[in-house]
């Protein structure tokens, strides 16, 4: 019974009303036959239940297939798709001692949680781009799943409950790394929201660091190095540097062909060099973000990206003229001296 309860709060974290429709309906049309232990879930199949849930699957199955309605439409569920799990888990035991219903429904509520962060996170990440195929392919993926989950369930329930722990486990393996793309996603959306994009305004690039990220560069700045500016920003794809980082981009006087980033990771300090000799640099405005891309001239080499907000299309373009005049800049003769003496 345990795990009939586990696997229905699962999927209900998915798509609570699919579950409680397709349920109800099976029941009601005596598509499958309740076990004498299930016989507390004859309720779902009462035509007043199947009714609102399949009303309220139809709404949410055309708002899960457009961006960002999707992602509003999981924040509003955030609190009714564990609490319905949760309701659904207990209904699955019928009337055991309050204890273990209480036991159960934090189970199962948790379960659920944890399902509708992991589809609220995939949705989020996929609405940076304002073209809705990949919603309807997920949504119509995640109904399917759903139906799978429910058909599993139904034939060999343990089955079920361990493909549910995997996942779970999965979840739990890669939640920093989720959690992480979720705040960038929604500091990104808040920052785009405040403003659009602006060229027109001179900048001026900042030369102080928050003081979070402060004592993570003098950390890391042993030669005491004076900084040219700080930009701050989120990591994206680069080597050695984890993506959606919060930290700052940072350029030095002394050595005008390298950057430094510098963030914290799980309350860590983290730093990482870029080095741009032989570089390109360029701006990608992008739907929520302006990005700063930097590639290798010719052939195979280390690629990054860092993310700013949209408002501060002026900060990128500005960082991008900056580090264009230091690679076109005739390296000094300190600099020379320096390349002579590691080629001895």
């Amino acid at each position: 019974m345990l795990a009939v309860a586990l696997g229905l709060a699962c999927l209900a974290g998915i798509n609570l009303y699919l579950t409680v429709f397709a349920t109800g309906l099976a029941i009601h049309f005596h598509w499958i036959t309740l076990a004498p232990a299930y016989q507390s879930l004859e309720v779902l199949g009462n035509p007043v239940i199947v009714t609102i849930a399949g009303i309220l699957y139809f709404l949410e199955f055309f708002a899960d297939k457009i961006p960002w309605i999707d992602s509003a439409w999981d924040a509003v569920h955030t609190v009714i798709r564990p609490i319905g799990g949760a309701l659904l888990a207990i209904q699955v035991l019928g009337h055991p001692s309050p204890a273990f219903t209480v036991i159960v429904a934090l189970l199962a509520g948790g379960t659920s949680l944890v399902a509708h962060t992991a589809k609220a996170a995939t949705r989020l990440a996929t609405n940076t781009s304002p073209e809705p195929f990949t919603n309807i392919g997920l949504s119509l993926g995640e109904d399917a799943a759903v139906l799978g989950g429910l058909a599993l369930v139904h034939f060999n329930p343990l089955l079920a409950l361990w493909i549910f722990i995997l996942g779970i486990a999965a979840f739990f393996y890669f939640a920093p790394r989720i959690l992480r793309a979720m705040k960038a996603k929604i500091w990104l959306v808040f920052k785009k929201l405040n403003g659009p994009a602006d060229l027109s305004t001179p900048v001026k690039l900042p030369v102080t660091l928050p003081a979070r990220l402060a004592s993570v560069f003098s950390r890391e700045n042993v030669l005491a190095e004076t900084i040219a500016w700080a930009a701050p920003c989120i990591s994206g794809r680069g080597r050695r540097i984890p993506p959606n980082l919060f930290g700052a981009l940072i350029a030095t006087n002394e050595e005008p062909r390298k950057l430094l980033f510098v963030a914290r990771k799980g309350g860590r300090p983290f730093a990482g060099t870029i080095d741009l000799e032989g570089s390109i640099v360029a701006r990608e405005p992008r739907f929520l973000s302006e990005n700063l891309i930097i590639f290798p001239a010719v052939g195979k080499g280390p690629k990054y990206l860092f993310i700013f907000p949209r408002p501060h299309a002026g900060v990128v373009e500005q960082i991008v003229h900056d580090l264009r005049e230091r690679l076109s800049a005739v390296p000094s003769h300190a600099d020379l001296v320096d390349k002579e003496g590691a080629a001895v």
